[in-house]
This record gives structure tokens, C-alpha cells and sequence, in this order.
């Protein structure tokens, strides 16, 4: 007790400081002093709402992983919408204006987002995975895009992940067209520069501009038809066989790939089946 009694005496003018500052706070932003305590309560709100607002910014970072799936969720329903509406629309060009006869076919093709999480660009035969595996539907020979346009085929598939050949893979090509018309040729990496592919075999009277958009051109059960692979840059190379051959800038950044979405065509198996008991046909023809 004695201790104690000498700690105040030792600090006893710390000590009325702080009583007197305490009392004349009670005094000055009291009930009676209206103007004082609107001061008060003004900078009480601007200081806690600065510091609600950084622990906003601070929960919505850890929240942005969400919200980036629920947006993927949500391209990948657009991206659908959209394949769904250019089918609808040419099986209506096939058909008379007037005819009623026309309903519009369900799509047999659905999204599945996904996430990058390994990815290379300068090697020769570059490969992608993904968190997404057959647990999720995901197949062999799956097309996979993300917002910018075709990425890759599905290679490999373990239950929750799969490897992904991608478009910067020498072993890769895949039928593509300009858009708004029928001239189609394969679309293929040479190596080289990451931002770039050359569409080659295109008819030597194929017509072109540069700024023309490369699409998918649909004759394959990997890729429907229209979806954005890049844009012409012009002509590639002179070919002996006078073919054309286009420089392509891809339209999807390899080096920044984060999220994808996996094509699956509930109509593949069969097309496959078809091709194959065809092939088996024509070969006991022979």
C-alpha cells in the first residue's frame, strides 16, 4: 500500500493532467455545449467511417475470388446464350421467312469455368491445367476458352484437374474461317512469339482484310462454330502451292491466362460414333 501511495505521489501532476483533461472534455462536449458536441460527433463519424471503409477494402480483397467466379459463372452462361442464338439463327436462314414450321433447338453445348493453374508460352509444346476435372464432366478432346477466345483441347483428365494442350502447341491446329464467310483453313502456332498463329490453307481467291475476324468455323464436335480465335494482321508467307496464309494476332492473352471455360458438346460421342462406323464402312469397301 505504501508503494502505492508513493507511485501517486511520484506522478501526481501526470495524474491531475489527466483528471482535469477528462473533466473539462465532460464540460466542453456536454449537452449544454450543442455546437462542441456536433464537432465532436462530426469527426467521430469521419474517422470510424474512414476506418470502416478500409476494413471494406480489406474484406472485399479476400472476396475478389468470389466475386471472380461469380463472374466467370456468368460469362460462361452468356458465352452459351450466345452459341445458342448464332445455331437458332442459320438453321432459321435454311428456312422459308414465313414458314412456322421452325423451333428453336436446344443447344448441346455447356460451359464449365474454370481456373489456370499452370501455364507455359515459349516452349515448343506448351500445355495448360486446370482445376477442373472428370468429377466435373470434364473429357478428352474438350475445346477450352476463356474471354478472348479459343485456348486449347482437353489432353488429359484426372478427377479434380486436367492438362490442356494449348493453341501454342506445335501439335495443335484447329479449323477456323473469317467471319461472314465461307473460306475456312487451319489455324496453327509456328512457334515463335506467343501473340501470334497463321491460318493457312485458305483458297487462293479467298478475299480478306486485314482487321478481318478469325472464327471457329464449326466443322469439328471441339469448337462451335463463331467462336473468336483472333484477328488478321495480313499475309504470312507465299506458299508454292498458292494457298493463302494469313498472320493472326490471337485475340487471348497466353501469358495472362487466369480463368477459362470448358466447351462440353453433349452430341460429341455421337458424331464420333457416326465417324467411326463410317470409316470402319469405307474400309471394308476397299
Amino acid at each position: 500500500m505504501k508503494n502505492l501511495i508513493d507511485f501517486f505521489l511520484r506522478h501526481s501532476a501526470w495524474v491531475f493532467f489527466f483528471i482535469y483533461m477528462l473533466l473539462s472534455g465532460m464540460m466542453l462536449f456536454g449537452s449544454r455545449n450543442p455546437y462542441q458536441q456536433s464537432v465532436y460527433l462530426t469527426s467521430a463519424n469521419t474517422v470510424s467511417a474512414s476506418v470502416y471503409g478500409a476494413l471494406d477494402a480489406v474484406s472485399g480483397y479476400f472476396h475478389l475470388h468470389s466475386i471472380n467466379a461469380a463472374l466467370e459463372q456468368r460469362n460462361a452462361v452468356l458465352e452459351q446464350e450466345g452459341i445458342e442464338l448464332r445455331a437458332q439463327l442459320r438453321d432459321l436462314r435454311l428456312l422459308l421467312p414465313d414458314s412456322t414450321l421452325w423451333q428453336p433447338a436446344l443447344s448441346p453445348y455447356r460451359m464449365v469455368p474454370a481456373t489456370v493453374v499452370s501455364n507455359s508460352v515459349w516452349k515448343p509444346k506448351n500445355h495448360i491445367t486446370i482445376n477442373r476435372g472428370s468429377a466435373d464432366g470434364i473429357k478428352p478432346q474438350m475445346g477450352v476458352m476463356d474471354r478472348g477466345g479459343v485456348v486449347g483441347v482437353v489432353e488429359v483428365v484426372a478427377p479434380h484437374s486436367a492438362r490442356v494442350i494449348s493453341l501454342l502447341n506445335s501439335d495443335l491446329s484447329i479449323s477456323c474461317k473469317l467471319r461472314g464467310s465461307e473460306f475456312f483453313g487451319r489455324l496453327a502456332w509456328e512457334g515463335g512469339d506467343p501473340r501470334y498463329a497463321v491460318l493457312d490453307h485458305l483458297p487462293k481467291h479467298t478475299t480478306y482484310n486485314v482487321g478481318d475476324t478469325v472464327v471457329t468455323s464449326g466443322f469439328s464436335d471441339v469448337f462451335p462454330e463463331g467462336v473468336i480465335v483472333g484477328v488478321v494482321e495480313g499475309k504470312a508467307h507465299e506458299v508454292s502451292a498458292g494457298d493463302v496464309q494469313l498472320k493472326v494476332a490471337l485475340t487471348s492473352d497466353f501469358a495472362r491466362l487466369s480463368a477459362v471455360r470448358v466447351i462440353i458438346n453433349y452430341d460429341a460421342a455421337e458424331h464420333r460414333r457416326l465417324e467411326a462406323s463410317d470409316s470402319i464402312a469405307n474400309a471394308k469397301k476397299q
